[in-house]
């Protein structure tokens, strides 16, 4: 019981005397009922504000005072809290009054991540010296911290219970593999590219998910679990279907390293997240201090990581980049609206909009990997490089506006036991 109080005043921001437990064996029922009256099979404080906390269906239940709509607020524990919130005059003025202002900055220049793309980009173009030194070795490591600050935000509770319904991640791979690839033929042959330019798009709707689609559900309030689980399965899925989809959509053959692709999915994926999550784990309270800027180190890595592929290609791009923003722009949009709609048929917001960014997010950088190695051409890596741009434009827009839009109390839960 202690415990659950710690997560009240923690967690939800409120004092002492606003809270109300739950007739249990520590805290006698005759105590609460002048208090309490039962709307949907637990306590609600009659003419106060409310606020509940199950941890388990058969352990204690904590209520807490308040006088509006109802919020569903998943804690770092997984434990479900229903929270009235109050307005902002109905706490008493001891209370906390919400986020500090070091909060308030990070929040601001985390929501201003499509500000920060469209900057990496304008240096990448025009300053490409600034942002050219993120190669190799660098760019792994900044991927792999980028993994990191992600395994910082989950436990691994968040990752069993997303393997209970591992039809969302198969989901997720078909819209990757499926929708991704015939969205690229189809606008190729409709807009009738050249021969390189149509072979570019088609190779990098056939990559797997970016790491930065991960940072993307984070900030969009998604399922940052489940998002991981898609990048890796994806990842490792490219090993096959990245050569055989180039070489039935484009005619070409493009051979993908497959122990590199595993060991660098290690690298960059599996391992710093597992590292963040057993830091979360057995250090909560250094992670605690941390987790509140884990967005914002995702979002500069992220800027950064799109910024250096296309200050690598400048000169190409200023020279032929304009002509492939409509058929980029289209294929990322699409991707994002119909990875959408589709998962809303059978799964609950949280995991549309996770479903959603990752099939709109690819990995465009190994795109222009493939590209540079395997095809002669220049003009072949030139989709990826706008696709890094439109990735990231789309994605950080998309997270910010859903960030400002709170997932419905009522949302399906697509992992319950």
């Amino acid at each position: 019981m202690a415990s659950l109080s710690r997560l009240v005043l923690n967690d939800c921001k409120l004092g002492t005397y606003d809270a109300m437990f739950r007739p249990s064996s520590s805290f006698p029922a005759r105590k609460l009922q002048t208090f309490l009256d039962v709307r949907d099979g637990f306590p609600v404080a009659k003419n106060v504000r409310c606020c509940a906390i199950r941890i388990k269906p058969w352990s204690p239940m904590v209520a807490l005072s308040s006088s509006t709509p109802s919020l569903i607020v998943q804690t770092s524990r997984n434990s479900q809290v229903l929270c009235k919130a109050s307005k902002i005059g109905d706490f008493p003025s001891g209370a906390p009054s919400g986020m500090s202002l070091y909060e308030r900055v990070i929040e601001t220049m985390t929501t201003l991540f499509p500000l920060w793309v469209i900057l990496g980009t304008i240096i990448g173009l025009y300053k490409p010296a600034a942002v050219t030194w993120l190669e190799t070795d660098l760019f792994t490591l900044a991927l792999g911290l980028l993994m990191l600050s992600m395994g910082l935000t989950l436990t691994f509770k968040d990752l069993r219970r997303c393997l209970r319904n591992p039809w969302t991640v198969g989901v997720g791979f078909l819209a990757q593999y499926f929708i991704k690839p015939m969205l690229g033929f189809v606008i190729a042959l409709t807009l009738k590219l050249s021969a390189p330019l149509a072979t570019g798009l088609i190779l990098v709707s056939c990559c797997p998910g970016g790491q930065a689609s991960n940072v993307a559900t984070y900030i969009s309030k998604g399922n940052v679990a489940l998002s991981v689980l898609m990048t890796t399965c994806s990842t490792i899925g490219a090993i096959v279907m990245t050569p055989l989809l180039t070489k039935l959509l484009a005619g070409q053959l493009v051979p993908v390293d497959a122990a590199g692709l595993v060991i660098s999915t290690f690298q960059v994926v599996l391992v710093p997240t597992i590292f963040g999550v057993l830091a979360n784990e057995y250090f909560p309270k250094f992670t605690s201090k941390i987790v509140t800027v884990t967005p914002l180190i995702g979002v500069i890595l992220t800027t950064l990581l799109c910024a250096s592929p296309i200050g690598q290609v400048s000169d190409v791009l200023k020279a032929q980049g304009a002509q492939l923003i409509l058929p980029v722009a289209i294929l990322h949009v699409a991707a994002f609206a119909l990875g959408y709609w589709i998962s809303k048929i059978s799964f609950g917001e949280s995991t549309s909009r996770t479903i959603s960014i990752e099939c709109g997010m690819q990995s465009s950088a190994l795109g222009f990997l493939l590209a540079q190695k395997h095809f002669t051409n220049p003009l072949v890596a030139v989709p990826s490089a706008v696709s890094v741009v439109c990735m990231a434009l789309g994605g950080s827009g998309l997270a910010v506006f859903w960030r400002n839009n709170p997932i419905p109390v009522d949302d399906k839960d697509d992992f319950k036991e």
